[in-house]
């Protein structure tokens, strides 16, 4: 079945979208970067040095007063700075290609008029692929900065510009497009998401008798939260290669221990197994819940919010647009990450 052409999402629609998801984002990562330092360094390091009377009250607890009485309050938010910075360019770019892959893709849909799952996944990966590449280097300065206060003979990074500075002196471009390849690989996540989100959306809206636009937020919180689970433990072991190929380079003149994303997966299978994959993947899915929940709960306000303010665009040729959303432009709202 085929959809009448459109004229694709207009500027206010992509900025309406990269605002209120630059927003939303920015407050969900200020809430559980804590969480995201303990991840990161899991992944990394493995399990911290804590004393075991310490574990008994939980690794995550344990680790998070590891972190304070050894680095301070701060410490539990190193490398929230490149997180917000990227955030912009992050969803601007997301959206831009999502949206406009969708539109592309419009003649792929079931009978239900809803884009079918392969050309949603074609859309989420294209547009995965193309903010991975974008954004890479402020995800490497992020990695560092939250793992750099357990190294020893690491000359630290004193800010996002000091450390994106000093990796393409030290370490040139590659160094800071490091991680890419498993990055790339991690399109796979959103290649997962995106469709079971946009599927479990539409059985929440068709149960409610209502239609994805007017779900509320508790209903766009669970099928945020079910498709993020999904797609977390399906893709985790990604995470774990891509955050120790970023580390590595920190220290100044010191061999790299893994030569590439081959090498790196068989001395983490060879050193600790298949569990050495998913290591911090418990704690990425504690925050995957109230990340969400955060994330799309002020996404939806947000956007809503916007959609209000700023005027909505029209041809000449068309009399008497309406104030809200149109049906084109709700056609081209895309999901929420």
């Amino acid at each position: 079945m085929r959809r009448e052409p459109s004229d694709g999402p207009t500027t206010r629609d992509l900025l309406c979208n990269a605002a209120a998801g630059a927003a939303a984002g920015s407050i969900a990562a200020t809430f559980v970067c804590p969480l995201d330092v303990i991840k990161t360094r899991l992944q990394v390091y493995g399990l911290p040095n804590i004393p075991s009377s310490g574990r008994r009250s939980g690794l995550i607890f344990s680790s998070l007063q590891h972190i304070i009485e050894n680095e301070g309050f701060r410490g539990l938010y190193r490398g929230l700075s490149p997180t917000i910075l990227a955030l912009l360019p992050n969803w601007a770019v997301y959206f831009t290609v999502y949206s406009k892959l969708k539109d592309l893709l419009e003649s792929n849909v079931d009978g239900d008029e809803q884009l079918s799952f392969g050309a949603n996944m074609v859309a989420a990966s294209g547009a995965g692929a193309a903010t991975a590449v974008t954004t890479n280097p402020l995800w490497v300065v992020k990695t560092r900065l939250q793992t750099q206060g357990m190294k020893i003979g690491v000359v630290p990074y004193r800010s996002v510009i000091s450390a994106l500075q000093r990796i393409l002196h030290e370490e040139g471009i590659r160094g800071l497009y490091s991680g890419l390849l498993p990055a790339l690989a991690g399109v796979s996540h959103v290649a997962i998401q995106f469709p079971a989100y946009e599927k479990i959306k539409y059985y929440l809206a068709k149960k409610e008798n209502t239609t994805v636009d007017q779900l509320n937020a508790g209903s766009v919180a669970i099928a945020s939260s079910l498709s993020k689970v999904l797609a977390s433990t399906t893709t985790y072991p990604h995470e774990v290669v891509r955050s120790r190929l970023q580390e590595q380079g920190h220290v100044r003149n010191s061999p790299k221990q893994y030569g590439g994303v081959v090498d790196c997966i068989r001395q983490v299978f060879h050193k600790e197994g298949v569990p050495g994959f998913y290591r911090g993947c418990a704690t990425n899915l504690l925050r995957t819940t109230p990340a969400a929940v955060i994330t799309f709960t002020s996404y939806e306000m947000i956007q809503r919010f916007l959609h209000r303010v700023l005027p909505p665009q029209t041809n000449s040729g068309q009399d008497g647009a309406a104030a809200g959303s149109s049906p084109r432009e709700s056609r081209h709202l895309p999901t929420r990450h």
